[in-house]
This record gives structure tokens, C-alpha cells and sequence, in this order.
């Protein structure tokens, strides 16, 4: 029997340190068959996690999705074998065989975590500062759920978020934002330890990176607690059990390790973050510290023991939850059907009754404002719905009025005398991000990787560049999260190219599984949002406009029920093929309408094709999508103030599209549209040229 195959005796320390390596070398070994991987962090980092998950953390490993479980988020997510190790041990369904199978095609241990792919894992993360900032989404959503949820003696949410960073994480601007405006709505559930050993992938963190991060985050209103030395696991346990007691503000425990600690040759060297020790450095290694070096993927029997302790810990803990919501199901009956319907993801049965269309021949409204009166007809029966602006409600128009807004009672101005309707507390549904972008889309992200919530956030379209790499995980994670980008095209007028978009558009729909939309006009609008709130594992982009659009006559056109297949013949739907397609999204769809009419009473047989969606278009078969695009039917012309990128896909080579391929101007909206070419003689000059 080996050594480390002994019972566990009496001594606790010995024990722990017996876990440590255990996890730091499962790690290795995974790292060093892959070769491939970042051994730096595990090495370093064990400790701090060791103590969290066997002394604090709350989970059930056999129920992953428990609701009130704390979140654990590994923001360094190329540290991803230290979590797959910590997963393994504490029992979630994570084999030997796939840590044996690290970063291999089709294993469930990629080389960053990934949502809804490995059990346990909370959210995607790799790209540095996403999963800090999420984490401050999920403290968010724990704080509203328990404002709605929890009444005397019965908390049933009641559970922190944890994260663990590193110096590059703290680097990005996205924590930055995130940590301030966690700051000002007093997260307390919110822990980040942060594991500073002074190094980042290319080298010593002097070169970069020398700012004052304690005084930093005592600036933003947090705890900052510190452990000298990231081995000492009383100093640990001392400071995590301090931040657990803090209700009031979040907690940064700052940890100084050491990156690759006991490896001889790479410890406290940058040369340890993003490639394999290599076996005889490994080997070294484990010599070090005291790791029987023969045998690999090798966990020792008392450490499962311990990890078998800790896992039945857990599930006791879910099993008293349990307890409680059963005594809180016959207190309040109404409370624990809408939990189960929030926690299920279910919208309620009625929501869509009272969304009456839009009536045609009225006053000309901009798709934003349509927009904002469904949302507030929308809100009051969708009742997880929660969401805001980046500090731009009055024009995205995304106030849900009436229903409060997400803030601490603690911050709230001495002698304020005018609250906002619906008042100011953890209950509110309205998101005031302030102008941080970037932390609001991973913000969304992470209300809505935590369940039970809906989340929307709001921007000028140009803007959306702020946010993308949040907009990206969104659509890698699959979460339904809704963007509202309002101020769609160059027609935004005077504030010129800064605020005109062009290429965003076509950006956003460049990213695999996110639904872009634009709508053209109030009912495509109010089709777009059922759309989005009917998915259930798909982001969503509204494409607004500014300026004010007249309301289809759907009489005398096709309905807007035809936006949920992406494109559809709003004109011109005769049995024989046309000699020519017009095909527009959004506000430009009126000029192609008004150029289509006139073809038509020239004797031309023209098609006119509404397409708010391309994703939603490429979802349907072959078949409706030759039938809306005849490919006998060469001559097409596509129209959109946007840059012409992609439109070629449905114009064909003998095609035209009219579009923004520069910056735009500053000049009145209409003169820039005129300019630029968005006019019904612009478009049947090209129509008679083609034909």
C-alpha cells in the first residue's frame, strides 16, 4: 500500500496538505498528457481553493443546478485544470478518465470551462475579467430573488457568489467597471479572492501593472482583506470566514502566492503560466513536495474520504433546503408556484394577450419607442424580466415604469425626497449600469447563467462594440439574454460618424447563435420581442431606429408574423416568378416599398422582401427559403444603411446592394440618408439598370 493510501490519522494539517497536493497534481498530470495547458495557477492556487471548497462553499456535487448552492467562478479560466481537479474530487460527475482526456476533441475538461458542458461549471470562461464581472450579475440576482423570495424564517435564497481571479483578470477594464458599480449596490454575498503572484504571461507584473489594488477597491466601497502568504490555510480560512461575515460590502481578499509553486526550476517565473512543466520538471516537483512520483491521476484514499465528507455536507445542506421550501410551499402557496415557474424558465401563461398590434395610417413611430411600450406592456405580466441602459434610458426607452429600481437601500441619498416610481431597493426590476458597457453585457450574462431571471440591457447600436466580448460568451453559453441597440444607421444625423453605425450590424451578425434583428416597423417590433422571449437557449439583438417609421397597413401587405422566419414576401407574392426581388431590413424598407410600388405601375414584375433576420431566415428549410428567393430570380437588390458585408449572399454575383461601405456624415439625418443614396430614385435607377 502506498504512503498516502493510509487511513487519515489525527493530524488535520498533515491531511490538508495531503489535499492540496492532490489537487495540484491531478492538475499536472492532466496538463502534462494534454501537453498542454497552465500549470502556473494550479500549483499556486490550490491552497485558497482547497480552503474554500472543503471549509465554505456551498454545492451539492449529485445536484448541480440546486438553486440556492453558492456560485463558484474561476475567472482565470485558463486555470481550468485546477477546477476540473476540484470538481473530481468534490465528487461531481467528472471521471478520472476525462481529467485524463484534458483539452481532447469531445471531452468534457476543454481548455477553458465551459457552461453547460462540464458538470459544475458555472459560467464560460478564458477571455480575462468576463467571469469577475458575471459573478457580479449573479450577486445581482441573488440579491433581487431575496428581495422577492425570502420572507420571515424563510430564506430560501440565501447563497454567495465566489470568484477567483488572477493579476490579468484585475488588468481588464471590464473589472474595473464591474467592481464599481458591485460597490455601489453593496453586493456583500460577493467574494473575490484574487490570486496575486506578481506574474502575467509575458512577465513580472512591475512592467504593467503597478497601481495600489487595495486602495483601489476601498475607493470603490469594498472589504479588502489580506493573506501574505497564499500556503498559510488558517490565514486563508481566517480571511474567507471575515468576508462571509461581511453583509454590506463585497470582499477582495488578496492572496500572495507564487505561480508554479515547488516547481525547482519555474516557480515565481512567467514561464510557469501557459506551458507544461515537461515530465522531468514535474517530476521535480512532486519531489518537492513531497508527492510519491511512480504513479499519476493518483488521489489518495483519505483525501476522497475527506472530499466524501464534504460532499455529504453538501447534500444535507440541500436536503434542509429542501425542508424549507417544503414549510415555505404551505405558508405561501402563491410565492412557491411563481419560484417554480422562475426557476423553470416558464414565462406566465397569459403574457401575450394583451400585446395588441399597432394600428396602421396613425402617427409615424421610431421602432425604439415601439419598442419601450411593449416592453412596459410586456414587463407587467413577465414578471422575470429585469434589465436597463448603460445610463441612456431616456433615449433606448427601456424604463419599466412603475416597477423600481435595482439599488441598496444603503446608498440611497440622505434627504432624497423624489424616488423613482416604484421605489429604490433590491426588489426594483430597472438596471441603472451607468456608462460601463462592457460590465453590463457580462453582467446580463451572469443574471442570467444564475436562473431564474430574464435579463435585457440597452445601448446605441455603435456602442454595441463596447459590449461584444460579453455578446460573444452570451451566444457560447447559449443564454437568452435580449440587447435592445437603438439609433440603428447613419440616419442617427447630426452627431456624425462617432455615433453613426456602419459595420456593427454586420458584426453582430457575424457571431455564430446570436438572433439579430431589425425590425421596420412597430409590429415587426412587437413580433421581434416574442421572438426573444419565447428562446430558450438564444441571445438576442434588436436593431432600433431613431427617427420615426410609418406603421404598415398589414391589410394590404403581409403580416409581421413573417419576422419569425427571418425574411417573407410583404409584396408581390404572385404564383410566377418576378423579374426582379427588392429586399430591405428596417427603416429602409419603406423607400423599397415606395420603389416597388412604382415598378409595379410601370407594368415590372417585382417582389419585395422584408428581412429583419438573417439567422431566423437561415433557420427555416430549403424550401421556403427558395421560395422567398427563387434562384431562377438573378436580379436583386438589397438596401440597408449598413455596410454592405454579407448582403451578397442573398443578392448573388448579378445582384446590387445599396449600402454604407465608409463612415457617415454629420448632417441631418434625411440629408444623410439622401446623401448616401437611401432614396426611391436611387433604388429604381439601379432596379432599371438591372433589368
Amino acid at each position: 500500500m502506498s504512503e498516502l493510501n493510509k487511513p487519515a490519522n489525527s493530524n488535520n494539517e498533515e491531511l490538508d496538505r495531503l489535499a492540496i497536493n492532490s489537487i495540484r497534481f491531478l492538475a499536472l498530470d492532466a496538463i502534462d498528457k494534454a501537453n498542454s495547458g497552465h500549470p502556473g495557477m494550479p500549483l499556486g492556487a490550490a491552497p485558497m481553493a482547497y480552503a474554500l471548497w472543503s471549509r465554505f462553499l456551498k454545492f451539492n456535487s449529485r445536484n448541480p443546478a440546486w438553486p440556492n448552492r453558492d456560485r463558484f467562478v474561476l475567472s482565470a479560466g485558463h486555470a481550468s485544470a485546477l477546477l476540473y481537479s476540484l470538481l473530481h474530487h468534490a465528487g461531481y460527475d467528472l471521471t478520472l478518465d476525462e481529467i485524463k482526456n484534458f483539452r481532447q476533441w469531445g471531452s468534457k475538461t476543454p481548455g477553458h470551462p465551459e457552461f453547460r458542458h462540464t458538470p459544475g461549471v458555472e459560467v464560460t470562461t478564458g477571455p480575462l475579467g468576463q467571469g469577475f464581472a458575471m459573478a457580479v450579475g449573479m450577486a445581482i440576482a441573488e440579491r433581487h430573488l431575496a428581495a422577492r423570495f425570502n420572507r420571515e424564517n424563510f430564506d430560501i435564497v440565501d447563497h454567495r457568489t465566489f470568484v477567483l481571479a488572477s493579476d490579468g483578470d484585475l488588468m481588464e477594464g471590464v473589472v474595473s467597471e464591474a467592481a464599481s458599480l458591485a460597490g455601489h449596490l453593496r453586493l456583500g454575498k460577493l467574494i473575490c479572492l484574487y490570486d496575486s503572484n506578481n506574474i502575467s504571461l509575458s512577465g513580472p507584473t512591475h512592467l504593467t501593472f503597478s497601481e495600489d489594488t487595495a486602495k483601489k477597491f476601498e475607493a470603490l466601497h469594498w472589504q479588502v482583506l489580506k493573506v501574505e502568504d497564499g500556503n498559510d490555510l488558517k490565514a486563508l480560512e481566517s480571511a474567507i470566514a471575515a468576508a462571509c461575515s461581511e453583509t454590506l460590502l463585497p470582499s477582495l481578499i488578496i492572496v500572495k502566492s507564487h505561480i508554479g509553486f515547488g516547481s525547482p526550476k519555474f516557480q515565481d517565473s512567467h514561464e510557469a503560466h501557459g506551458s507544461p512543466l515537461g515530465a522531468e520538471e514535474t517530476l521535480a516537483t512532486k519531489k518537492s513536495l513531497g508527492w510519491p512520483h511512480k504513479e499519476t491521476f493518483f488521489v489518495p484514499d483519505p483525501v476522497r474520504e475527506l472530499f466524501v465528507a464534504v460532499a455529504r455536507s453538501g447534500i444535507t445542506a440541500n436536503s434542509e433546503w429542501d425542508g424549507l421550501l417544503r414549510r415555505y410551499t404551505g405558508e405561501f402557496p402563491g410565492l412557491r408556484e411563481e419560484w417554480d415557474r422562475l426557476q423553470g424558465g416558464a414565462l406566465t401563461p397569459e403574457w401575450e394577450n394583451e400585446l395588441t398590434a399597432f394600428a396602421p395610417g396613425g402617427k409615424p413611430v421610431a421602432t425604439r419607442t415601439a419598442s419601450g411600450q411593449i416592453l412596459n406592456h410586456i414587463a407587467q405580466k413577465v414578471d422575470n424580466l429585469v434589465g436597463g441602459s448603460a445610463d441612456l434610458d431616456p433615449s433606448t426607452k427601456t424604463v419599466m415604469k412603475k416597477l423600481g429600481f435595482f439599488q441598496s437601500p444603503a446608498t440611497l441619498p440622505p434627504g432624497l425626497q423624489n424616488l423613482p416610481e416604484g421605489g429604490w431597493s433590491y426588489s426594483g426590476r430597472n438596471l441603472s449600469f451607468g456608462v460601463r458597457e462592457h460590465a453590463m453585457g457580462s453582467i446580463l450574462n451572469g443574471i442570467a447563467a444564475h436562473g431564474g431571471l430574464r435579463p435585457y440591457g440597452s445601448t446605441f447600436l455603435v456602442f454595441s462594440d463596447y459590449l461584444r466580448p460579453a455578446i460573444r460568451l452570451a451566444a457560447l453559453m447559449k443564454l437568452p439574454v435580449i440587447y435592445l441597440f437603438t439609433h440603428d444607421s447613419i440616419a442617427v444625423g447630426e452627431d456624425g460618424p462617432t455615433h453613426q453605425p456602419v459595420e456593427q450590424t454586420a458584426s453582430l451578425r457575424a457571431i455564430p447563435g446570436l438572433a439579430v434583428i431589425r425590425p421596420a416597423d412597430a409590429n415587426e417590433t412587437l413580433e421581434a420581442w416574442k421572438y426573444a422571449l419565447k428562446a430558450k437557449e438564444t441571445p438576442t439583438a434588436f436593431i432600433l431606429s431613431r427617427q420615426d417609421l410609418p406603421i404598415l397597413d398589414r391589410s394590404k401587405y403581409a403580416s409581421a408574423s413573417g419576422l419569425h422566419q427571418g425574411a417573407y414576401i410583404l409584396a408581390g407574392s404572385g404564383q410566377a416568378p418576378p423579374e426582379l426581388i427588392l429586399i430591405a431590413a428596417g427603416a429602409e424598407l419603406f423607400p423599397a416599398l415606395e420603389a416597388y410600388e412604382r415598378l409595379v405601375s410601370e407594368g415590372i414584375s417585382a417582389r419585395l422582401v422584408s428581412m429583419p433576420s438573417w439567422e431566423l431566415f437561415e433557420a427555416q428549410p430549403l424550401g421556403y427559403r427558395d421560395e422567398i428567393f427563387p434562384p431562377a430570380v438573378k436580379k436583386r437588390i438589397a438596401v440597408e444603411a449598413g455596410c454592405s458585408q454579407g448582403w451578397h449572399r442573398y443578392v448573388g454575383l448579378e445582384g446590387v446592394v445599396i449600402g454604407v461601405d465608409r463612415f457617415g456624415a454629420s448632417a441631418p439625418g434625411g440629408t444623410a440618408l439622401k446623401n448616401f443614396g437611401f432614396t426611391v430614385e436611387e433604388i429604381l435607377a439601379k432596379a432599371k439598370n438591372l433589368l
